[in-house]
């Protein structure tokens, strides 16, 4: 027997196009990479510790299968064929996964449930008026991405897909381009969920740029009394938003429904549920979402030119929204005579909780008895709901 035949992840490199075979090295070390940071906790464990291992697995791990082709053990997210899918889900384990969970888009609805389940819409419903201004400031690069990726040369579907991770949030990129744009969800979700945790890193020298130091560290303070906001409240709210919002958009049902029933269990007052939903399915489908983002990341498929742009137009969404929240932080301030801090206005940038604590983090540098966390966060969660409504017109208009 041949050494390329015994070690066959070796000996199909000899096999392939040099750039695909650089690529797949490439690939491999980003793997390390992504979970070196991960365990640092300088990009989000839960998401790039399996992720990385995925990339590094699903590149080194490429073999000669039947008809001397090459490919894999893992999966292969190409299938369309029914034959040929029956076939390889008794032989590619994470096939099974992959067609009943990712690409139907179940794995994004049992998250977009933890997120509900964890929110409490009480923030919004306190401060309504600052909470979807803010939130619908911070979809400027939602909207503004679109027509620049079009410029650039990119269908509808793709340019819309690519502009929801304006939204920052990972799930709905996931819904919106399996929807508008399937043969590029792979890149489209990787590019998110990677620029996601840059966001962290990011969005705090976007605040110190555009917020000046005394603004930064200014309270906000309401100048009447804040009705208290019953868990009956927050579950007649769910109850009516989710019906209205999927009368309006049924194409986004699905996101409405399973984030909208995470709010209500937990308002309910289930707590066997609550607890089953964050301690099991949150859990489930984040681990299973890194893995599958990893094995996705196949050196053949990522090696399109069509993935820089996205790259580029990936960064640009999420620059521009949170360029968007802060100059509708701005807009708040001065409405309420500046009684108001504008830095608030990046939670309205849906990455829940994330934007929300790096708010309230960059106000605590300057004054440690500022608390502006409870209108963040009501940004923060209206945010999600904007960017349903967002991805509900896109997917309606361009399907």
């Amino acid at each position: 027997m041949e050494l390329s035949q015994l070690f066959q992840g070796i000996g199909t490199m000899f096999e392939q196009e040099p750039k695909i075979v650089v690529f797949r090295i490439v690939l491999m070390f980003v793997g390390f990479l992504l979970v070196y940071l991960g365990a640092k906790n300088t990009l989000e464990p839960l998401i790039m510790i399996p992720m990385g291992l995925g990339m590094s697995a699903i590149n080194a791990g490429v073999l000669f299968i039947e008809g001397n082709q090459i490919g894999n053990l893992i999966i292969d997210p190409m299938l369309t064929n029914t034959d040929e899918l029956m076939k390889y889900m008794q032989i590619d384990f994470l096939q099974p996964i992959y067609t009943f969970t990712f690409s139907n888009g179940l794995i994004a609805c049992l998250v977009f449930m933890g997120i509900g389940v964890l929110c409490d819409i009480g923030f919004v419903l306190a401060h309504p008026f600052s909470s979807m201004t803010l939130a619908m400031f911070a979809e400027l690069g939602t909207v503004a991405t679109y027509p620049i990726a079009k410029l650039m040369g990119l269908s509808d579907g793709a340019a819309a897909a690519v502009s929801i991770i304006g939204g920052a949030d990972g799930p709905m990129v996931l819904f919106a381009s399996l929807k508008l744009a399937p043969e590029y969800f792979v890149p489209i979700t990787i590019v998110a969920y990677l620029y996601l945790s840059l966001t962290y890193g990011g969005y705090p020298y976007l605040i110190r740029l555009l917020v000046p130091k005394e603004l930064r560290g200014k309270a906000a303070i309401s100048p009447k009394p804040v009705h208290r906001i019953s868990s009956k409240d927050k579950l007649i709210f769910a109850v009516a938003a989710n019906t209205v919002l999927c009368l309006l958009f049924p194409v986004a049902a699905p996101l409405f429904l399973s984030f909208f029933l995470g709010i209500a269990v937990r308002e309910a007052g289930l707590t066997k549920y609550t607890t089953l939903i964050e301690n099991g399915f949150l859990y489930f489908a984040t681990f299973f979402l890194g893995l599958m983002l990893g094995v996705l990341c196949d050196a053949r498929t990522l090696l399109d030119p069509v993935v820089l742009k996205l790259l580029v137009l990936g960064m640009l969404a999420l620059l521009l929204s949170g360029i968007g929240g802060i100059i509708g932080g701005y807009v708040i301030y001065f409405i309420k005579k500046k009684n108001f801090n504008p830095a608030i206005g990046i939670a309205g940038v849906s990455c829940v909780p994330s934007t929300a604590k790096v708010v309230q983090k960059e106000v605590y540098k300057i004054n440690k008895e500022a608390f502006v966390m409870e209108y963040a966060l009501g940004a923060n969660i209206c945010g999600v709901i904007t960017t349903a409504i967002l991805t509900g017109i896109y997917v309606t208009l361009l399907q």
